[in-house]
């Protein structure tokens, strides 16, 4: 540059670390990639993270007969289960999941938790129930196991996992036909908790849950083998696909409802019912009632004699659940996807009014909706939302969910958008993982995680749905609980004896809720908003999706294809927030203003920067100007005037890699931010320095100040002059 040189004054320091010879390196760089971490691709999975061409799932289709006896509580079973082997390998037993041992007398999970005193005052029926009655037994009664010709089959019970060995193996491409006959007391989960079970209302009726109920086919796959893993109450299912069809029997009056479509809609309904529910498919505003409060009152009021069969046939599902009361109102309404309608629809008791008539079935539509646009069309023809309180449960077209108003009929904002986000959550399940079928055994963020992210993206866009909604003082958008940011803190602030890396198995993890649900969710909301964007998030997510649509993914499978969709490296995110219990700490170290000095050396007209926290000299500005003057190549750009510099150290005590996000506020009231990526810190991990030239004078410097990556210490992120 002609007459001008700019000459800066730096001062640094360098400190050399001598390495001893006794010790070595272990790489712990937040940078390392997950070689080691993740499978090697092969012929059934590839590196890309899509099925390879090798890749194959079982096949487990069922034919059931069920009855429940309401006098007895008691359910009883007889299924026959086809199992095909696809896989390359010869098969010498099956393993068969008996997940209702888990409520057995002398199961062993009741002796996995941790017991204090109880010093608060018990009840004399309390105390009797803790220490004197036999515990309740809900174990399964096997009454046979026997093949296709009526023999019976060697079977060795362990706790919740039934091995059958078969007379002769079970070769690849062959189908093996076994019957099981059971039955089992149903739990009153009110009292002896559970996932499914039936709720005892104040009028003398119960409310049947079931699920978990029969004796299902556990995973065998490339990855692991077979998936035996005890079922010790926590971490959920691992299931293989089949077809079902389901003979239920309960009392005559009942309403019921489940996995499936339902086969003999003419016998189980009325006249007027079945005209009803015609109609509901052809209603898209709002939902039609099946069994109005009325017709529901009058049937609590008196038990019918007799009993009732419904029939229900579905095909490529991984479980069966149903619902079952005479209790209950239905209400439905009709779901435009792209290629074709579903039906919504809610059950429930007056108890539950006004609150699920009012949103219960529309917000099954709305997450249908938003699930759908995120990640594929749904493809089932119902779903199914179930008012059972203290529940939150889910299988393939039907959950349970929580939620009623309180006895004077009053609705707090608690119970509302808690009732409606755990129908949103419990529907979503649909997607994640009854069709996009991950093992719940061992990842249970894989489902739980996945399925709280796209909650949230429907619970921000819920006006979409009920553009009237008034939400509750402080919010202009719907209160979620878990999703954003700020919300994990909390959690990630926690000591490290009490924090467990998400990659950890669920039955070991402290803090289950956050770390299974809020951690996942909220890395995937960073991933969207602030590490990728939305357009490369959404590709990818929806690459993911229709990619194990009816398949069986792994971690690895999902981690390989948010990459290859986007071209985003995201080993580092991988790392860091889901194999570890870093956390976010970014920082304003030191603040220093400088001035620039104008001089002359040999003729030579010199600027220099000069650490000043004074306001630069007005001479001092022009001579900047006058720089135009004195160098004819510079006269025709448009150069810009910046008389106020700054050197900004940054620091980031925490491990976790971030985007640096920097909003500049100056004093005439205007704003500039700078997002740096995550590679900034790249030279340095626990800091680095900026420099800036401004044409207006800096009033304050904040660090992600619309609280997007976690910061567990915001008091480092804010300087002001």
């Amino acid at each position: 540059m002609k007459n001008c040189i700019l000459g800066f004054i730096l001062i640094s320091s360098i400190i050399f670390a001598q390495e001893t010879k006794d010790k070595g390196h272990y790489n712990e760089s937040p940078y390392k990639q997950l070689h080691e971490e993740l499978p090697t691709p092969n012929m059934f999975r590839t590196g890309a993270g899509a099925p390879g061409p090798a890749y194959y799932q079982q096949q487990a289709d069922y034919k059931m007969s069920i009855r429940l006896d309401e006098d007895q509580d008691k359910l009883f079973g007889d299924e026959t289960i086809t199992y095909t082997n696809n896989s390359p390998d010869t098969l010498e037993y099956l393993w068969v999941q008996l997940d209702q041992n888990r409520r057995a007398a002398d199961s062993p999970s009741q002796l996995i938790t941790d017991d204090k005193v109880n010093l608060n005052p018990m009840t004399i029926p309390e105390f009797t129930k803790q220490f004197r009655e036999p515990k309740f037994d809900g174990g399964f009664k096997l009454d046979l196991v026997q093949d296709s010709q009526g023999k019976d089959l060697k079977v060795i019970i362990n706790q919740t996992m039934m091995r059958i060995d078969l007379d002769k193996p079970l070769a690849p491409n062959e189908s093996t036909t076994f019957r099981i006959k059971w039955w089992y007391n149903i739990n009153n989960y009110m009292v002896e908790s559970g996932r499914s079970g039936y709720e005892l209302m104040e009028d003398g009726n119960k409310i049947y849950v079931i699920a978990q109920f029969f004796p299902r086919m556990a995973v065998y796959n490339d990855v692991e083998g077979w998936q035996n893993m005890q079922f010790w109450g926590r971490s959920e299912f691992a299931l293989p696909f089949g077809d079902y069809e389901v003979d239920i029997t309960v009392p005559a009056d009942h309403i019921l409802n489940g996995t499936g479509k339902l086969m003999n809609e003419q016998e189980a309904l009325t006249a007027e019912q079945l005209k009803r529910w015609q109609k509901a498919w052809k209603t898209y505003d709002n939902p039609v009632m099946i069994v109005t409060e009325e017709e529901a009152k009058k049937a609590e009021k008196s038990k019918a004699k007799g009993t009732k069969t419904w029939k229900f046939k579905a095909e490529n599902v991984r479980d069966f659940g149903f619902s079952s009361s005479r209790k209950f109102i239905w209400d439905a309404m009709a779901v435009k996807m792209s290629e074709k309608d579903v039906i919504a629809m809610s059950l429930y008791p007056r108890e539950a009014n006004p609150l699920w008539e009012d949103y219960s079935t529309r917000v099954v539509a709305h997450t249908l909706k938003e699930y759908s646009r995120m990640t594929f069309d749904y493809p089932y023809h119902k779903a199914i939302s179930v008012s059972a309180e203290n529940q939150g449960m889910e299988y393939p077209m039907i959950c349970w969910n929580y939620g009623r108003p309180s006895k004077d009929g009053n609705i707090p904002d608690r119970i509302k958008y808690g009732m409606i986000s755990v129908i949103i959550h419990e529907i979503g399940h649909n997607f994640f993982p009854m069709i996009v079928n991950s093992d719940e055994r061992q990842w249970t963020w894989m489902d739980e995680g996945l399925n709280t992210f796209l909650q949230y993206v429907a619970e921000q866009n819920f006006e979409n749905s009920f553009p009237n909604e008034q939400f509750p003082t402080g919010f202009t958008k719907y209160p979620s609980r878990r999703g954003a940011p700020k919300d994990i803190v909390e959690y990630m602030s926690m000591g490290q004896n009490v924090l467990m890396p998400i990659m950890t198995q669920g039955d070991h993890v402290f803090n289950f809720g956050a770390n299974a649900y809020g951690k996942p969710a909220t890395g995937l909301v960073i991933l969207r908003n602030t590490v990728m964007g939305e357009e490369l998030f959404d590709y990818a997510f929806r690459t993911y999706s229709n990619r194990w649509k009816f398949k069986h993914p792994t971690p690895a499978d999902f981690f390989r294809t948010m990459e290859d969709a986007s071209a985003v490296d995201l080993d580092w995110f991988w790392r860091g927030w889901f194999y570890t219990t870093w956390y976010t700490d970014l920082g304003i170290k030191r603040v220093t203003p400088f001035m620039v000095s104008a001089s002359e050396i040999n003729n030579q007209k010199v600027l220099q920067f000069k650490a000043n926290n004074n306001e630069i000299e007005a001479d001092e500005f022009l001579s900047l100007k006058e720089l135009k003057d004195h160098d004819n190549t510079l006269k025709s750009r448009d150069l810009k005037n910046p008389i106020y510099f700054y050197e900004v150290e940054y620091e980031k005590p925490g491990k976790l890699l971030m985007p640096l996000l920097v909003t500049f506020e100056f004093e005439d009231g205007t704003e500039q931010e700078i997002r740096y990526p995550y590679m900034t810190w790249r030279v340095n991990e626990t800091g680095i320095n900026k420099f800036y030239g401004f044409e207006k004078k800096l009033k304050k410097i904040t660090i992600d100040k619309k609280l997007e990556t976690a910061d567990i210490d915001y008091s480092n992120n804010i300087w002001e002059n």
